[in-house]
């Protein structure tokens, strides 16, 4: 080791502007990157990187020192402290013995997908193919587990655990809920691995843990069942204490099972705890670091998923979903450049996937997670061509495999958010879904973000008429899932119900109710957390509620509105325009000045968004 120490702070928040600062990223912060990371590769220029650190309101560079240690304080109290000893992880590096090689033509087809160590009692070459497996289950490629699985109980008829890991492949517990095939093959492979009979106490408890979920399926509901398997992992990790593997997938099931309205973020801290400790142990963990980015996946934790973040896409960069989910990260944080580059090489992997795998005009749901992703980041910096390239690339496609949350909530959002993010009312208000095949009615929830685009457009557009109508329709979707018990999303589109219905009333002249309804959406808004599957909703209602109060003459007002809101959304264009705009009428020059040097700094050089080119000349007259 050199002299270099690492070490850097997020530190509390004073009072003051929520920008986050950034900076060119250091040469001692490369080291930093290289060692903490195992690799001397990056997968991002250091200009496409742009910055490692995120350094809340006003620190100076002086509070920012990088070497081998990384101390982090954070905001929150539950997590006053985290130490990240990257002299612990070079040292497990080092002493760690490498996996054989796996065998499988299936293994060489993908490339590198991480480094597991799950030692099971089957064959010498079942189990190398076991780990494997079990590495591409981390990173969500279910299709890719499935058949790894089966090729472990080709090798290996003996094997009960293969059936286990096709059962797990089957479940997705941060996206949604299986259906009816899904939950067959699942229990299907549950009965084999009971069946053929696990040969240790260990593996039957794994088995017996995944058979928690998909038992009485008919009977009782999703989450019900996810509870009583993280339960039972939670017996799985207790019971044997040096099984890593057991305290990943007891992780994961913690944070299946945090509630998005729990804001003290209990279960991700629970989680976090166990994964930061594999992570130190075993940096080319797959499931370590994907698990870390998820439970840091919210506002005020983001900034300790850096390092997951960083370091996840090295680790499994033959993974479309890998090299996707540092951009979680970067979105929470506002590192547009960075999550763009994620989100291009995703969608760009996916679809060579795709194309292999599903034949040609079929576009592969975890594509269009990351495309919606790419879409938000384009619009952050006002790249708007990008962003319009996106949407004519979605709608090149006929057909999206498999009909998930994932495909549904990208394919009614891509298009929503190009209208809305640029306030193209007359577009919003003539909106249509993209022409792709798909069964809307399983994810009653996506479609009505068209729906709220159309509203939005109408009321601003003058069709007061048309605008009721499209609330009407966003009701009618509401209120079906309440009757269906799905609280969360009838509460997402209840948010859409209230923020239309507050443009209706201005554009009504019903200045006091549009300010009401417009707090009563952003304040629910702000109740529950997002879901993994979106960067976050088609616009921060309370950036609405902000350009209402700005409209409404009062600026004031207007300035805690946006700033509230880019402490939860940071380094949003229209949140940093319109903060700029409220302070500059609110008499507030020295805000207004840092909200528009921050707005170009962020923007694209090229973009030709009138708040970008008005914010430039400001700064330059002044």
């Amino acid at each position: 080791m050199t002299e270099m120490q690492t070490s850097y702070q997020i530190r509390e928040v004073p009072k003051g502007p929520p920008i986050h600062h950034s900076r060119a990223i250091t040469a001692d912060e490369t080291a930093f990157r290289i060692h903490y990371c195992g690799r001397v590769r990056f997968r991002w220029s250091l200009i496409a990187l742009g910055y490692m650190l995120v350094i809340v309101a006003a620190a100076e560079p002086t509070d920012v020192k990088v070497g081998l240690t990384a101390n982090v304080t954070h905001t929150n109290g539950r997590f006053a402290m985290a130490r990240i000893s990257v002299c612990s992880i070079l040292l497990a590096s080092a002493l760690a013995a490498p996996l054989a090689a796996p065998t499988a033509l299936h293994a060489q087809a993908i490339g590198k997908v991480g480094d597991v160590s799950f030692p099971v009692s089957c064959s010498a070459e079942a189990q190398q193919q076991f780990m494997r497996a079990v590495a591409l289950l981390h990173s969500f490629w279910y299709e890719e587990a499935v058949k790894a699985f089966t090729v472990v109980a080709a090798t290996d008829p003996t094997c009960a655990m293969a059936y286990w890991g096709v059962a797990m492949s089957n479940w997705y517990p941060l996206w949604y809920p299986p259906g009816e095939a899904a939950l067959k093959a699942g229990a299907d492979a549950v009965a084999q691995a009971q069946s053929i009979g696990a040969k240790t106490d260990r593996e039957r408890d794994y088995i017996d843990a995944i058979a928690s979920f998909y038992r009485d399926s008919d009977k009782l509901d999703n989450r019900t069942r996810s509870v009583a398997y993280e339960k039972a992992m939670e017996q799985v990790y207790k019971r044997y204490p040096d099984d890593r593997e057991a305290g990943v997938f007891y992780a994961l099931a913690l944070n299946s099972t945090a509630l998005p309205t729990d804001k003290t973020y209990a279960n991700q801290e629970k989680a976090a705890k166990i994964l930061q400790r594999v992570f130190a142990e075993q940096p080319n963990h797959p499931g370590a670091a994907h698990y870390l980015i998820h439970s840091y996946d919210s506002a005020p934790l983001a900034d300790l998923g850096l390092p997951a973040a960083i370091c996840y896409s090295e680790i499994a960069p033959a993974v479309p979903h890998a090299l996707h989910m540092p951009s979680h990260i970067f979105t929470r944080v506002g590192q547009w450049q960075n999550a763009i580059a994620s989100n291009r090489d995703s969608v760009e992997a996916g679809q060579n996937y795709a194309a292999k795998a599903f034949g040609p005009g079929v576009v592969w749901d975890q594509s269009l997670h990351a495309m919606d992703y790419l879409e938000y980041s384009y619009l952050q910096t006002g790249q708007d061509s990008q962003a319009k390239r996106v949407v004519d690339q979605l709608v090149s496609y006929q057909k999206a495999i498999p009909s998930s949350l994932a495909a549904a909530y990208a394919i009614a959002a891509i298009p929503a958010r190009y209208a809305v993010e640029r306030q193209k009312w007359a577009e919003a208000a003539t909106l249509t879904a993209p022409p792709i095949a798909f069964p809307w009615s399983a994810f009653p929830w996506t479609a009505p973000m068209i729906t709220y685009a159309r509203a939005l457009g109408a009321a601003h557009t003058g069709d007061l008429a048309g605008a009721q109508a499209e609330i009407d329709k966003l009701k009618t979707a509401r209120d079906a899932l309440i009757q269906a018990k799905n609280t969360y999303w009838a509460g997402q589109v209840d948010v859409e119900v209230r923020a239309a219905s507050a443009v209706l009333a201005q554009a009504q002249g019903r200045s006091e109710d549009a300010l009401t309804l417009m707090r009563s959406a952003a304040d629910l808004e702000d109740s529950a957390d997002k879901h993994p599957v979106t960067p976050g909703s088609i616009v921060p209602v309370r950036e609405l509620l902000g350009d209402m109060l700005l409209e409404a003459s009062q600026p004031g007002q207007a300035l805690i509105e946006y700033e509230r809101s880019l402490k939860s959304a940071p380094n949003r264009f229209h949140g940093l325009a319109g903060a700029a705009a409220a302070a500059e009428r609110a008499g507030d020059a020295p805000k207004a000045k840092l909200y528009r040097e921050k707005l170009v700094q962020l923007a694209a050089a090229d973009s030709d968004r009138p708040e970008l080119l008005a914010a430039k000349h400001l700064l330059t007259d002044n």
